[in-house]
């Protein structure tokens, strides 16, 4: 124990010389800090006022190894844990790396591991972007070593909004219960925020499960302000706050999917600002031919068998003759094309014992192929009598989008600093300025270098707007981003609530940004 002349030298240190000593302490000696007494609490407060995201990715080729570094590196600055998302390799072990993480976050920190088809993240020894896709060697079925060994981790701390996990749960032998997540949903931002929207969404689903249609329930129950981001499929564990939401493992129920859920404080410390979510789309698809409208329909295996016909018309066209019309007007446009129909669907969604609303969805369906009966796409949904139409897969229409959403992203004229958010906390010339502080991607594994023929297109439009701010993303094989769809692909009626929510060979981007509130001083908030 220190004498009382040494604990009054601590207490009667300077503001400026113990806010230098506090902020170059790495997170879990800033934590211990701020609980030391007021002033140094304050002084914590004071560096740590704004939101930050804080990442780092590792491929070192032991996975023990790249988990720590990822670790240190995200912890080695001030920043109070208030989620994590973990992106990992077929290197690791889920359950290994949640516990790690859960262990060194703390049990109430809500953590999500997932893996799909790579990872997009900033490399813990370089501070360098790199883009890691996992390879498939058709031949011996190996994955290529570094993409197995890759991980990213991301942690945030966002004052003014509390943050936990929600799963979609399916109990054994039955279906999944989308009415309870979605209500799980609004009161969890009913409980912490007075209000049953929250500020977004980031949702994970089960690569064995189909969720379209849960995501289109969602977004029917949600209003527009709500931003809804994700993977489609992937593989994933998580941990909630609240451990009676922590349902994984059980032999009773299986997690179809789980959501982030970031719901805005209520009662927040007065000075804390507002952080918002911006989502943006770059599509790769273009269409090509008349609109059909489905005849009948049949599912198989999580295949739709279908004829339809000419909208307008009345012959009922098989498989292979909607192919053939669908050759003809492509004209070898595109050597190998890979095609998708997405489907118009006008269905009635009820939330519990609420009354049904009608609404109008886009989805779409991986074209299997056809043959003299039917039409072969994969997933399920579709119904007799909704219309459709054929996409393929255009690089070309992909590389425009991805300029379109450089100018949109420019066009919210939003700032960055290229300081850590704790260092740029507090100086005159911030006050009152929005400015990003990090933002997720999610990205079709079709995509890449390949797809393009050069590296960094997909994550340029962020770094091109957002220079220095953290970044982090998952190569999917189903993107999730709630999207108003341009003007020019809204129905004959003007359906402006007409939208996409799981889209393919695209990339959404999550910008998080940071609005400082005026007048007052920031509070810290752990």
């Amino acid at each position: 124990m220190g004498s009382r002349r040494e604990r009054g030298g601590v207490a009667s240190m300077s503001e400026d010389l113990l806010a230098n000593i506090v902020r170059r302490l790495p997170a879990t000696s800033f934590a211990a800090a701020a609980c030391v007494c007021t002033s140094w609490r304050r002084a914590c407060s004071q560096i740590l006022s704004r939101p930050k995201l804080a990442s780092a990715l590792s491929l070192n080729p032991s996975a023990p190894i790249a988990l720590q570094e990822v670790v240190d590196k995200v912890l080695s600055e001030p920043i109070f844990p208030h989620f994590a998302i973990v992106y990992v390799g077929l290197g690791f072990d889920l359950a290994g790396v949640l516990q790690y993480i859960s262990r060194k976050l703390g049990a109430r920190t809500p953590v999500i591991v997932t893996r799909d088809a790579g990872v997009i993240g900033m490399d813990a020894a370089t501070n360098e972007v790199e883009e890691v896709e996992l390879e498939d060697d058709s031949e011996d079925n190996e994955i290529d070593i570094d993409g197995a060994c890759s991980i990213v981790l991301t942690v945030g701390f966002v004052p003014g909004l509390k943050v936990d996990c929600i799963p979609l749960v399916r109990p054994a032998k039955e279906p999944a219960m989308v009415d309870k997540f979605i209500m799980d949903i609004r009161e969890y931002s009913t409980s912490i925020s007075g209000c049953a929207s929250p500020v977004g969404l980031i949702m994970i689903g089960d690569g064995n499960a189909d969720i379209k249609c849960f995501v289109e329930k969602l977004d029917s129950a949600m209003p527009v302000e709500t931003a809804i981001v994700g993977d489609e499929r992937g593989d994933f564990l998580y941990r909630s706050a609240n451990n009676l939401r922590n349902v994984h493992g059980s032999q009773k129920c299986h997690d179809d999917a789980v959501a982030l859920v970031f719901a805005k404080e209520r009662n927040s410390t007065p000075g804390v600002g507002e952080i918002r979510f911006h989502v943006a789309l770059s599509d790769g698809v273009s269409v090509v031919g008349p609109t059909y409208k489905a005849g009948s329909v049949r599912l198989r295996d999580d295949v739709t068998w279908l004829t339809a016909k000419r909208e307008g018309q009345t012959e009922v066209l098989d498989g292979e003759s909607i192919l053939n019309e669908i050759y003809g007007e492509m004209n070898n446009r595109i050597k190998f094309p890979e095609y998708y129909i997405r489907v118009t669907k006008r269905r009635k969604h009820a939330i519990g014992a609420e009354k049904a609303k009608l609404i109008t969805s886009l989805s779409f369906h991986l074209v299997r192929g056809g043959d003299k009966e039917y039409l072969y796409v994969d997933g399920a949904g579709i119904k007799t009598g909704d219309c459709f139409q054929f996409y393929y897969v255009d690089p070309a229409a992909a590389l425009a989008s991805c300029n379109d959403v450089t100018a949109n992203l420019r066009s919210l004229n939003l700032g960055c600093s290229s300081k850590s958010s704790y260092q740029a906390a507090g100086t005159a010339s911030n006050a009152g300025k929005s400015e990003v502080f990090g933002g997720l991607l999610f990205v079709c594994c079709g995509r890449g270098p390949f797809f393009f023929g050069r590296p960094y297109v997909d994550i340029l439009p962020f770094m091109e707007n957002f220079p220095g701010a953290p970044l982090a993303g998952i190569y999917c094989g189903g993107e999730i981003g709630r999207c108003s769809m341009r003007p020019e692909e809204q129905g004959s009626q003007g359906e402006s609530s007409t939208r996409c929510c799981c889209h393919v060979y695209s990339t959404v981007y999550l910008v998080m940004s940071y609005t400082p509130a005026l007048p007052g001083a920031t509070t810290l908030r752990g």
